[in-house]
């Protein structure tokens, strides 16, 4: 695995007909697969968590009752490891129609305004290029491509750099915006790294992901995650934000930060990152694709709990 990357920042126009030669390429299905699940479970999981009473429950660490749904998130998710699946790399004119498509089956798994109207708006394969860039004039920078591309990082598991290449290109669909781009490069970093077969310690993890990313607000505030001292939740809240904003730079470095900080305890993991309240189900998809990845298993226990998954 290399230990630094070079950083690729593609026009979106550029993507289909870049040419780059990747070496030493090893993909794992199975390693997407186990990301995925961990990604739904987070996301079912934190999404648990906008009732209020299931916030009393947080402090006690007791598990809601009922069947646990998952989002938007996990449904955007699965029809990335569908094209991961059937092609090896991000097929951006398949993946944005599987996206529309998958939103036609299920409209209400919690799409965000601006995915409502990029979704239905993409008829034809080549229409997200006009649309990604139209979007909310200059492209949404919103938190969306990071919350379902996790297990892209496991199927390039220890290959960041290619991992930040496939992710630009599985963004830019529908996140123009270089924040957008930039929030999801980091994750399936962070999930490359974490799906290797090396360990890491906190500060060694996030310096990784840095050397990854192009430079942008998101990679500014990881850099500010790194100064903050694991178990630190009140100082990492109040400087990073936790979601509330919906975007990819108040998004991300919260969720690298809780992952650096349990990345071989996934209940610690999501507990920590559901402690910070803000777009909980998002947060806890990104942690929980990536901290699946290094802890290697889910608790039986939650997965009971979790509406099941499609057959993939």
């Amino acid at each position: 695995m290399r230990t630094r990357c070079t950083v690729f920042v593609l026009k979106y126009l550029e993507v289909d007909d870049y040419k780059y030669e990747f070496r030493n390429m090893s993909v794992s299905f199975d390693k997407a697969l186990l990301s995925l699940r961990g990604l739904s479970l987070g996301d079912a999981f934190g999404e648990q968590f906008f009732n209020p009473r299931s916030r009393e429950l947080i402090p006690s660490r007791q598990l809601p009752e009922g069947v646990w749904d998952w989002t938007d998130d996990t449904a955007m998710a699965i029809s990335l490891v569908e094209v991961l699946r059937d092609f090896g790399v991000i097929v951006q004119d398949e993946l944005s129609q599987r996206f529309a498509q998958r939103y036609r089956l299920e409209p209400n798994r919690g799409y965000g305004g601006g995915a409502h109207f990029l979704l239905t708006q993409m008829e034809k394969p080549g229409d997200w290029r006009r649309l990604s860039s139209q979007l909310f004039a200059g492209g949404s920078y919103g938190n969306g491509a990071s919350m379902r591309v996790a297990p892209l990082g496991g199927f390039f598991a220890g290959e960041p750099e290619r991992a930040a290449f496939e992710a630009q290109k599985s963004a830019v669909v529908t996140h123009f915006h270089d924040e957008g781009q930039a929030g999801a490069m980091a994750v399936a970093v962070a999930a490359s790294l974490a799906g290797s077969d090396r360990q890491f310690h906190f500060y060694e993890f996030l310096s990784y992901v840095l050397e990854c990313i192009p430079d942008s607000l998101v990679k500014k505030k990881i850099e500010l995650a790194s100064e903050i001292q694991p178990g630190n939740l009140s100082e990492a809240i109040s400087k990073l934000g936790t979601g509330k904003q919906v975007s990819a730079q108040d998004t991300v470095p919260f969720c690298l930060w809780c992952a650096a900080n349990n990345l071989y305890d996934y209940e610690e993991a999501l507990w920590q990152t559901v402690s910070g309240l803000g777009d909980c189900d998002t947060t806890c998809a990104i942690v929980g694709g990536i901290v699946a990845l290094s802890a290697g298993s889910l608790p039986p226990e939650w997965l009971k709990r979790r509406e099941s998954l499609p057959d993939i």
